[in-house]
């Protein structure tokens, strides 16, 4: 911590480690408050912890936390970075290749924040939010890397930056990664990011119109409904031609039985389409299929949502950016603490073997 983490200015009296081990140690006992402190404060175990007879007043935390910015914030990966390595080491993890789901969430806001923006939001719709996004390691289902955004929709701008950052905390042993992510990532710029960076990737289709021959549609078994083609296509504004990958099923047309049949305008009219961007070789059901394993992402930002991460605190912008990444800290000590707890106990079973 002492040799990854930027230090703000104000210096607190239990100095800068004891204050953000008092700020995980209240996510993991289950409070996602900063002021949930005042019924923690006379707790045997956290004062013997940080060897006092009571904790400091809540506003105290709360002074720290606010005086947080934008480079805690970019330290604290560091942070996350070191631990990664030291975990997987332990735990003898050794992955050559990882794959990477990427994934956007909202956080709604309720008064004033800075940064919140009227957009997609399906549970609360028209009301203000933040756009964080993140990335989880599949293999080890931990927190990556990520950041709080304003309301809006990722640029190609901003997700070829979060893409090339990705080199930075990846641990020793990786050298190959697969990134997935879904259609808010797909651009010329993120696109060329990932090949810059030797990365795989499959991402979702948004606005291109990729053109299959319609001869070279398959199916991989007659027991499937769907079928599967590939094509090479280069998109208006991008600087060469890709591959894309394409599933098609057939629509359900029900009608009337008193209505004349209507025929569709467009062959392409009586299918259900779901189009990727790939560098990846392979069949392209496999292709998509491995996309598909994408989805328990979603399960992940639930996880880390509820740990705290929908916790808003203030008013500021870069107050709140840096907490966040506080949340994703306690959230990947708590999955670290499966994992060793899970390595130990296959080690002791071999042991009795």
């Amino acid at each position: 911590f002492d040799s990854a983490y930027q230090p703000t200015a104000r210096k607190p009296r239990l100095g800068h480690y004891s204050m953000m081990v008092g700020l995980l140690m209240l996510l993991f006992i289950g409070f996602n408050r900063i002021w949930h402190f005042v019924y923690v404060r006379l707790d045997a175990m956290l004062c013997g912890f940080f060897n006092v007879t009571c904790l400091p007043a809540a506003s105290t935390f709360w002074r720290f936390v606010n005086s947080l910015g934008i480079n805690q914030a970019k330290s604290l990966l560091k942070v996350m970075s070191i631990l990664r390595e030291r975990v997987w080491q332990l735990c003898g993890l050794e992955f050559d290749q990882i794959r990477i789901n990427i994934d956007t969430t909202v956080k709604t806001v309720y008064g004033s924040q800075q940064g919140a923006r009227k957009g997609h939001n399906s549970q609360h719709r028209g009301k203000q939010g933040l756009r964080p996004v993140l990335g989880f390691i599949e293999e080890t289902r931990e927190y990556l890397l990520g950041k709080l955004r304003k309301g809006k929709t990722i640029d190609g701008k901003e997700a070829a930056k979060f893409i090339a950052d990705i080199k930075r905390h990846l641990p020793g042993c990786v050298h190959n990664v697969v990134i997935r992510a879904d259609g808010e990532f797909l651009s010329w710029q993120a696109v060329k990011a990932a090949i810059d960076a030797g990365f795989k990737f499959i991402i979702a289709n948004r606005g291109c119109t990729p053109i299959f021959d319609p001869d070279k549609w398959y199916r991989p078994s007659k027991g499937k409904a769907a079928e599967y083609n590939s094509c090479t296509y280069q998109p208006g504004g991008w600087k060469q031609p890709c591959r894309f990958v394409a599933m098609r099923i057939a629509k359900e047309l029900k009608q009337p039985a008193s209505q004349p049949k209507q025929c569709v305008l467009f062959e392409d009219d009586k299918y259900t389409h779901r189009i990727f961007c790939t560098n990846m070789a392979g069949k392209a059901h496999m292709v998509i299929a491995d996309y598909d394993k994408r989805a328990d992402v979603e399960n992940l930002v639930g996880e880390a949502k509820r740990e705290g991460l929908d916790m808003i605190p203030s008013a500021k912008f870069k107050t709140n950016y840096a907490l966040f990444q506080i949340v994703m800290l306690a959230y990947n000590i708590w999955r670290y603490m499966k994992m060793i707890a899970k390595n130990s106990a296959s080690v002791d079973q071999s042991d009795n073997n």
